[in-house]
C-alpha cells in the first residue's frame, strides 16, 4: 500500500528541518535575501507579524508601557561600559567603521569599485540589543524617585551575525520588541519581570495556541549581565525546544555602568533597578513548527492574516457573476461579525482565475475555507473546510447557520490546536531521577525533554550540556501548567549530586 500523497515533501517524519523550509516556501511566508543570513518577509508572513505586534502592543499599553524608538547604531564605548553584557554578544556584533564610499577605477579591468573611506573616530555596533543605548537615555531622563517607574517598549530590528541562519528562527537581522524599564527598588523590578513573563505565557497560549513552559534560566543560560532570566519554552513537533520569549531582571548592573541614578525619598543618591524583555519573529517559526502538518502551514485564527477565505466555484461562465456576487455578499456579512477574541473577522474572497486555489489556501494555513458554487446558491448552503482537520474533510452547512456559528468555529479551531499541542508536549516530557537513565535518554536523535531534580553546579551543568548537546531549558515556576504526576516523579534527590529536595529542571535539545 502506497503512502498517502502530501502537499509538502519531505514529510515531518522524513526530514523535519527540510519540511520546515518547504512549509515556509509553500505558504509564501518568506525567502532568503541577497544579504547573507537575512530574509525577505513576504506579505502573508508579514501579516502574521503585524497581528502579533498589534495584539501584544495592546497588552503592553494596558500595563502602562509606552512605545519609543532609539538609534540603530550604538557607540562601541557604550558596550565597553558593561563588560559582561558586551562579552555575551561579542561574536555576533556587526561593526560600522567608515562613513562613506569612494569610487575607484581598477587600472587593469577598468571597472569601478566602491572603497570604504572616512574612518570613524569611534566604531558603531549595529544593535544586537539596546540595553546600553537605552540606558544612556534613561540616565538623562531619571533624576528623582518621582521619575520612576520608567516603562518603555521599542518595536525595532536588530542584528546578530548568525553562522547558521534559518528563516524566522535564526537570521542575522530580525524584528522584535524590546521592553526596558527602570524602577525605584528591587521588589518593583521583579514584579515587572514576572508580570511580563506571565503576559508572554498567556499570549503564547491565547493567541498562538502554544502551551509553553514558563520558568527561570540557570546561571549558565541567563541573559548576559542579568541577575535573573525568566523564559517561556515551547516544544515543537520534532520534540526540540524553542525559547519563545524572555524577561530579565538586570539588578543594578546596567544602571551603575550607565549612571541611571536618582535622588531617593530620603535624599540619597541611588541606582535604579532595571529590566528588559522581548519576543521576536522567532514566534512565527515556533508556531510553524508547533502546528503545521504535511500539507502545509496551520495558523491559529487570532494571528491568521485572513481567517476565512471564500473560494468561488464557477464551472460555467453564465453562472460566474451570480457566484461572485454570492461570495461578496457572504464576505460582507462575515466582516460585520466579531470573532471569539472581539475583533472583526478577517475575510478574503479569492476571485483569481487560476487553478489549484484550494490547495494554495491549504498550504497557506487559512483557518476556514468556504466554497460556493451554482448549486450552493440554489440550496443556500456553503461548503466549509477547517484547516485543523484533513484537507479533504468537508461540512455542508446552511448559509445562515454558518454565519451564526463562524465565531465558535474559529474558537474551536484554536482550542483544538492548543489541546493537540499540549497533549504532544506532555507525552514527550519524561521524569528521570537516575544518572544512567539520563545518559541513555540522549542516545536518540529526538528523544523529547527530561524533567529531573537538579542541584548541580554550573560547571557540572556545562559538562552534561556539551556531552549530550543539550541545555537546561528552564526551572519551571510553581504553576507552570505541567502535569502534577510528572513534577512529582521528577522531585527528590538530584540525579547527579544526590542532594535532597532539589528543584526540577527541564532538559532538552533546542533550536
Amino acid at each position: 500500500m502506497s503512502a498517502a500523497k502530501t502537499a509538502i515533501t519531505p514529510t515531518r517524519h522524513e526530514d523535519f528541518p527540510e519540511w520546515y523550509q518547504q512549509v515556509i516556501k509553500a505558504a509564501d511566508l518568506a525567502e532568503n535575501s541577497e544579504t547573507r543570513g537575512c530574509m525577505v518577509i513576504k506579505p502573508w508572513g508579514y501579516g502574521i507579524w503585524e497581528l502579533i505586534q498589534k495584539q501584544l502592543d495592546v497588552r503592553f499599553k494596558e500595563t502602562g508601557h509606552q512605545n519609543a524608538y532609539f538609534p540603530l547604531l550604538i557607540p562601541l564605548s557604550y558596550l565597553e561600559k558593561e563588560a559582561e553584557h558586551a562579552e555575551g554578544f561579542a561574536t555576533e556584533c556587526a561593526v560600522v567603521t567608515h562613513h562613506r564610499l569612494e569610487a575607484v577605477k581598477d587600472p587593469v579591468t577598468g571597472k569601478t569599485k566602491m572603497i570604504p573611506s572616512g574612518e570613524l573616530a569611534e566604531p558603531y555596533v549595529i544593535r544586537p540589543t539596546s540595553e546600553t543605548i537605552i540606558g544612556a537615555a534613561f540616565a538623562r531622563w531619571v533624576q528623582s524617585y518621582r521619575d520612576l517607574p520608567l516603562l518603555i517598549n521599542q518595536w525595532a530590528n536588530v542584528m546578530r551575525w548568525e553562522m547558521r541562519p534559518r528563516l524566522f528562527l535564526r537570521t542575522a537581522e530580525f524584528l522584535w520588541q524590546e521592553g526596558h524599564t527602570a524602577h525605584e527598588n528591587k521588589e518593583e523590578a521583579i514584579v515587572e519581570t514576572e508580570m511580563i513573563h506571565r503576559l508572554y505565557e498567556a499570549f503564547a497560549r491565547d493567541h498562538l495556541a502554544i502551551p509553553v513552559v514558563p520558568g527561570e534560566k540557570t546561571e549558565n543560560e541567563r541573559f548576559p549581565g542579568a541577575d535573573m532570566t525568566l523564559t517561556i519554552e515551547a516544544m515543537v513537533q520534532d520534540k526540540k525546544a524553542i525559547q519563545a520569549g524572555t524577561s530579565h531582571y538586570l539588578g543594578q548592573n546596567f544602571s551603575k555602568a550607565q549612571n541611571i541614578s536618582f535622588t531617593s525619598r530620603e535624599g540619597e543618591k541611588e541606582f535604579a533597578h532595571t529590566t528588559s524583555w522581548g519576543v521576536s519573529t522567532r514566534l512565527i517559526g515556533t508556531l510553524i513548527m508547533a502546528h503545521s502538518d504535511d500539507d502545509g502551514l496551520v495558523l491559529p485564527p487570532r494571528v491568521a492574516t485572513q481567517q476565512v477565505v471564500i473560494i468561488p466555484v464557477t464551472p460555467k461562465d453564465d453562472s460566474k457573476e451570480a457566484v461572485l456576487a454570492a461570495c461578496d455578499a457572504l464576505a460582507e456579512k462575515l466582516r460585520k461579525k466579531t470573532s471569539y477574541h472581539g475583533d472583526a473577522i478577517r475575510v478574503h474572497v479569492d476571485k483569481r482565475d487560476v487553478s489549484g486555489k484550494k490547495w494554495e489556501w491549504v498550504k497557506k494555513g487559512a483557518p476556514i475555507r468556504v466554497e460556493i458554487g451554482p448549486r450552493d446558491i440554489e440550496s443556500r448552503k456553503v461548503c466549509v473546510q477547517r484547516r485543523d482537520r484533513g484537507a479533504n474533510e468537508k461540512d455542508f452547512m446552511d448559509k445562515e447557520e454558518f454565519l451564526q456559528t463562524v465565531p465558535n468555529l474559529l474558537q474551536d479551531i484554536h482550542d483544538t490546536l492548543l489541546a493537540r499541542a499540549q497533549e504532544f508536549r506532555d507525552a514527550n516530557i519524561t521524569a528521570c531521577t537516575s544518572l544512567e537513565e539520563f545518559h541513555s535518554h540522549w542516545a536518540n536523535d529526538n528523544p523529547g525533554w527530561l524533567a529531573t531534580p537538579w542541584a548541580g553546579s554550573p560547571e557540572e551543568e556545562d559538562e552534561l550540556s556539551k556531552k549530550h548537546k543539550i541545555t537546561i531549558r528552564c526551572m519551571p515556576i510553581k504553576d507552570a501548567g505541567l502535569p502534577k504526576d510528572l513534577l512529582s516523579a521528577a522531585t527528590g534527590a538530584c540525579f547527579l549530586t544526590g542532594k535532597q529536595s532539589s528543584p526540577v529542571a527541564i532538559w532538552g535539545r533546542s533550536y
